[in-house]
């Protein structure tokens, strides 16, 4: 549609930092708006519901369950204006393309997922989906050892009700995983 303009935003940080909940805010500034929207989750994502997505503090929001992020397009219809795609670090590199095919039909994508794993390492698609978005918001969370700034997560030791760091992805929440500040992050590898 001459006119439209379509574009990129992701929101990335550690665990617990509110990415979901911001995403849903945008979503709410869409349907006040007016604007069609539609929005995603990854099938491995079940915590909290198996077809909703839902921030840690409760609220949610209606999603389609993906396996793999090419059936995106299938669910575009001529009249979609907002894309809303939560935990995005578990779908495959296809998501890159997706969302620039979206971008260029003008759609506004907005995309929310971990920029690193409890390692500290960038994490499945997110740095590539960083490298071609028009807007980034970097969220944080708090440190739950000393109350600074957040910016990693760390999966916590099984004796505390963790799970072993043999695999990198390991659905969960505050029973497996905690927001860190860089020094306490560093301090615990």
């Amino acid at each position: 549609m001459p006119g439209k303009k379509g574009s990129i935003w992701v929101l990335c940080g550690c665990m617990f930092a509110q990415k979901t909940s911001r995403l849903q805010d945008l979503v709410r500034r869409a349907e006040i708006a007016r604007l069609n929207w539609i929005s995603f989750k990854p099938f491995i994502e079940q915590r909290y519901s198996p077809d909703r997505i839902v921030s840690h503090d409760g609220r949610q929001m209606n999603a389609i369950v993906i396996q793999r992020a090419e059936e995106i397009l299938a669910y575009i219809r001529e009249d979609t204006q907002v894309v809303a795609i939560d935990e995005a670090q578990f779908l495959n590199d296809e998501i890159i393309n997706v969302v620039i095919t979206l971008a260029s039909r003008g759609i506004q994508v907005y995309i929310a997922g971990l920029d690193t794993d409890f390692r500290g390492l960038p994490f499945g698609p997110i740095p590539g989906l960083l490298a071609i978005a028009q807007r980034v918001e970097k969220l944080t969370a708090i440190c739950t050892l000393c109350g600074e700034e957040a910016t990693r997560t760390i999966r916590l030791p099984q004796n505390e009700g963790g799970v072993n760091d043999e695999e990198t992805i390991i659905v969960g929440g505050k029973e497996v995983y905690e927001p860190r500040c860089l020094e306490c992050f560093l301090k615990a590898r």
